[in-house]
């Protein structure tokens, strides 16, 4: 009798078409998940290696990014690209402006004026 494969999935997936950033390379995801990403992409990368990229979100509130870092699980060939798996250890979500520029902003708003005698 044989035994069927476990399903390692935890969470679920949701087939997406966003940017990746990989510093100077670029790519595109396939599906993404809470745990995970799949993404495709011309740079070469190696199973078990850590990776850091930022994947570009369009919300209805703005552009916004989510700095990703993870272990890459899989690496496939597809029609001359690689897809690559990685598992998040650490995904924040920030906005597309920069921070010195959003800091400055509450700062300014923070201190009322002072009236001049």
């Amino acid at each position: 009798m044989k035994r069927r494969p476990r399903y390692k999935r935890r969470e679920r997936r949701l087939g997406a078409a966003l940017a990746v950033n990989l510093g100077s390379r670029s790519g595109v995801t396939h599906d993404l998940s809470a745990s995970g990403v799949f993404f495709e992409t011309e740079a070469a990368y190696h199973k078990g290696n850590r990776i850091h990229f930022e994947i570009n979100l369009d919300t209805p509130w703005g552009k916004a990014v989510c700095d990703c870092d993870g272990k890459i699980v899989r690496v496939e060939r597809r029609d001359g690209s690689l897809g690559i798996a990685v598992q998040f250890s650490e995904a924040k979500p920030r906005s597309k402006k920069p921070r010195a520029k959003v800091r400055a902003a509450r700062i300014r708003r923070a201190k009322p004026r002072r009236r001049k005698r």
